[in-house]
């Protein structure tokens, strides 16, 4: 028998997704409307410890929707990590501002040392403005990406952020359920800290609803207002009067209730991902040239995915890796291309762009779903070994 396939990352939907999707449909509420959507948000901002939450399409709609109620706009330019899916940085186009690329440190996130660096040496601080000595314009925001269920450093980016003005969007789409388990932010979950997170439900994340997904906040103002923006910003919605140009970005009822039922298990998906980590540290960083990336030791993540590192010195490099064990059934990718080096963005500054050339060299994921078996585990292990020996 051969050996049957094993994806990368794929959806579990073990719980009461079923029974609540069929509710939305036996009473009809399958569109933006219906009580799920509702009860979603209020569970997910319950989750997460935030004073509120509005769903949306997906994490990218969300990123937009952030960068809009923080008043980001044409005039202004946001520092942006390198290392990163390219969803995360479009919508600062979409919003007509431009990316300034920082580079990673070793857990994959911006590296805070360079973002203090480059605000200090390239930018002056005046009038309560941080100006881009290079371009003349305000930059008015960082935006962070939680890489893989990693955290980024907080304290030090709410430090900067605070010394020069700026705001804070967090990327928590590969995030939701990490948090600090330690120091001045315990207990604060990603996408908490910052003045707006986001979340995503795409079908590969720990939790899904097919696509959607989640914009929070402690400012309720800023949730206000990406309420009114996600749903085509009606001032009166009897009368259709609209009062800015506004987004249908609302998530639909089916989704939520698909929602519902994923968030119920996360914590139970969270464990799992946990204990399958646990195993393939324990066995491929045994394995002379391989190492599975810690996560940082002052948070509890979610173990969203797990980045395999391959030395040079090893007998395969990243892309005969991931050939060999599609080989053997095995579904594995590379770390994204660096933003900074697409074509549309070949124009934007960068900052001491280094770590993040070295890991896009390096990382490949390998199989992470929360229904993966201890079985399955052991056999891209063992693919793994015999790997070495080719």
């Amino acid at each position: 028998m051969s050996q049957k396939f094993i994806p990368l990352s794929v959806p579990n939907l073990k719980g009461r997704e079923l029974e609540y999707v069929t509710h939305a449909v036996e009473t009809e509420w399958v569109s933006t409307g219906g009580t799920y959507v509702t009860e979603f948000e209020q569970k997910t901002a319950e989750y997460v410890k935030s004073k509120g939450a509005v769903s949306c399409q997906n994490g990218t709609s969300g990123i937009h929707i952030a960068l809009e109620v923080c008043g980001i706009t044409g005039e202004h330019e946001v520092i942006v990590p390198t290392l990163t899916f390219i969803a995360a940085v479009n919508p600062v186009k979409y919003v007509g501002a431009e990316p300034i690329f920082m580079d990673c440190d070793d857990s994959l996130t911006i590296d805070t040392d360079k973002l203090l660096e480059f605000c200090e040496k390239k930018c002056t601080f005046i009038d309560g403005k941080l100006i881009n000595n290079k371009t003349n314009k305000h930059i008015k925001a960082i935006l962070i990406v939680h890489v893989f269920g990693n955290m980024a450093d907080m304290e030090k980016i709410m430090d900067i952020a605070d010394k020069f003005n700026l705001k804070v969007v967090e990327d928590a789409t590969e995030a939701i359920g990490t948090y600090y388990s330690k120091g001045k932010y315990k207990g604060k979950y990603a996408g908490t800290i910052g003045d707006v997170g986001i979340y995503s439900f795409n079908g590969n994340k720990i939790i899904t609803t097919g696509g959607g997904g989640m914009i929070v906040s402690d400012d309720e103002n800023l949730l206000k207002q990406a309420k009114h923006l996600t749903t085509q910003a009606k001032s009166d919605t009897l009368y259709y009067t609209h009062d800015q140009i506004g987004y249908n970005y609302r998530m639909t009822n089916l989704q939520a209730a698909l929602g519902i039922a994923q968030l119920e298990q996360l914590e139970q998906f969270i464990a799992t991902k946990k204990e399958n980590y646990n195993l393939y540290k324990k066995y491929i960083n045994s394995i002379d040239g391989l190492t599975i990336l810690d996560f940082r030791d002052d948070i509890r993540p979610n173990y969203w995915f797990y980045a395999l590192y391959c030395d040079e010195d090893y007998s395969l490099n990243r892309d005969e890796i991931i050939k060999y064990l599609s080989s053997k059934n095995v579904q594995s990718r590379p770390i994204w291309g660096l933003i900074s080096d697409q074509k549309p963005y070949l124009g934007s500054q960068t900052y001491k762009i280094e770590k993040a050339k070295n890991y896009l060299k390096h990382i490949i994921n390998i199989p992470c779903s929360s229904n993966l078996s201890k079985k399955d585990v052991l056999y891209v292990i063992n693919c793994l070994k015999d790997s070495k020996t080719l």
